[in-house]
């Protein structure tokens, strides 16, 4: 658990400064946001890494922080009413609240961000669940007389 509140900071951080560097401003509902996404492609990672072509996994994890946006700017915009972002300016835009040109930034995001969020998971998780077995696999010899 504690292992997965890190990944989730790191992408809450991680999208926050983006979004500073974007535009000059964030809102800790994008922190939110961003944490929610890195779990997220955590999840989609562990389902479809392997046996998955590098472009789709990108699609995957750009349509990913799309949902995501979209869930939040429901939450934040429409229904809030906060006016965190709007993209009724830009083209292909669903509600004002995601668009393709932000959809097409997000997929090439995600040639980045993929590795890097690969590299925090087997830092922090993988290692964090094989310590986990590794003990209880060594509590079970112990407990079995071996």
């Amino acid at each position: 658990m504690k292992n997965r509140l890190i990944l989730f900071l790191f992408g809450g951080v991680g999208y926050g400064l983006l979004e500073i560097l974007w535009r000059g401003r964030t809102h800790w509902s994008m922190a939110v946001a961003g944490g929610t996404v890195m779990l997220l492609l955590h999840r989609w990672d562990r389902l479809l890494a392997e046996r998955t072509p590098l472009p789709v996994q990108w699609a995957v994890g750009g349509q990913t922080v799309t949902a995501v946006e979209l869930v939040a700017g429901a939450i934040v915009n429409l229904w809030l009413g906060w006016g965190v972002w709007d993209y009724r300016h830009l083209p292909l835009n669903l509600w004002g609240q995601i668009c393709l040109p932000f959809t097409l930034l997000w997929i090439a995001l995600m040639i980045p961000v993929l590795p890097l969020q690969r590299a925090i998971c087997r830092r922090l998780l993988d290692e964090g669940e094989r310590r986990q077995k590794k003990v209880a696999t060594g509590s079970a010899a112990l407990y079995n007389g071996r």
